[in-house]
């Protein structure tokens, strides 16, 4: 199975760096990898790119719901 296997039905995910005001969505296999290369080269390793923070706190609610915290 390759990498673009295990994103079918996943969707692209937003990333965000506020420092260059760029936005762009990257498949969910390639996000960690996305980031860390675009603050490598263009921020000198420092974590300004990330992935979108309302995405997150989505993913965030979706966990904890599928867990029961919020019951």
């Amino acid at each position: 199975m390759t990498d673009t296997d295990d994103d079918e039905g996943l969707p692209d995910i937003p990333v965000v760096c506020s420092e260059c005001d760029t936005r762009t969505k990257v498949p969910f296999s390639d996000v960690e990898d996305a980031v860390a290369r675009h603050n490598e080269q263009l921020h000198d390793g420092e974590a300004v790119a990330e992935v979108d923070p309302a995405v997150m706190d989505q993913i965030a609610d979706f966990v904890a719901e599928d867990l029961g915290l919020l019951e």
